[in-house]
């Protein structure tokens, strides 16, 4: 990639990089249906966007339109796997196999989508050596190794906040490029590392306020107005 095209991706906003996967996932369903092309208005319709909107986005990776018949479903879902770096498989390790990291193991629209859990670790003894879907459990003291024999890029944390930063520097010294963080606490990690982190009652949080808005927004209806 020139330094051209670095910088130009280092300005793409972050909202339109996730609405790539949005876009993905549609177009992946229109395929299966047979369909064979999408016009900007129709991939907007169907999320909630504008067709500029569309535009812009795609457009900060390049033109992929076609005069008079818009998108090519095919070609653009194999454009933006590209743009995602979801046109190959991601080795990634799994990092607390309590509750939340075995149901996430047992996920299995990460491996559609390019990404195979490879090695997963932990620290606790009861679970060390599980066999978990072909794969062992391993001592986290085993990371670095691993991560080297297995060329992992990606690592998912499901640990609880009191370890998480102390397992983020076990993954970076580890080699890996990428972290999904699930506990509670914000990181801090090297500017060469990129970083996901969601906290889901964050999230609970927000759909609470959102939940509380619309109640409060709601015209009052007197219960007694129809006695």
């Amino acid at each position: 990639m020139s330094e051209g095209e670095k910088e130009s991706q280092n300005l793409v906003p972050k909202a339109a990089a996730a609405r790539l996967s949005l876009y993905l996932r549609h177009l992946e369903s229109l395929r299966i249906t047979g369909a064979a092309t999408i016009s900007s208005k129709e991939l907007a319709r169907a999320l909630g966007v504008t067709a500029a909107q569309v535009r812009k986005d795609l457009g900060y990776f390049g033109q992929f339109g076609f005069p008079g018949i818009g998108y090519k479903i095919e070609n653009l879902i194999v454009e933006i796997r590209k743009i995602l770096g979801t046109d190959r498989i991601w080795n990634v390790a799994l990092v607390g196999y309590g509750s939340l990291g075995a149901a996430l193991f047992r996920y299995r629209g990460f491996e559609k989508q390019g990404f195979r859990i490879s090695a997963i670790f932990d620290n606790n003894p009861a679970v060390i050596g599980q066999p978990v879907g072909g794969l062992l459990v391993k001592n986290i003291t085993a990371l670095a190794h691993a991560v080297a024999e297995g060329d992992i890029s990606l690592g998912i944390m499901a640990v609880p906040a009191e370890t998480a930063q102390e397992v983020a520097d076990a993954l970076v010294f580890a080699g890996i490029s990428g972290i999904f963080n699930f506990a509670p606490v914000v990181l801090s990690l090297p500017e060469n590392v990129a970083y996901v982190s969601i906290d889901l009652t964050v999230q609970l949080e927000q759909l609470s306020f959102h939940v509380k808005q619309l109640r409060e927004d709601a015209p009052f209806e007197d219960p007694g107005r129809d006695i």
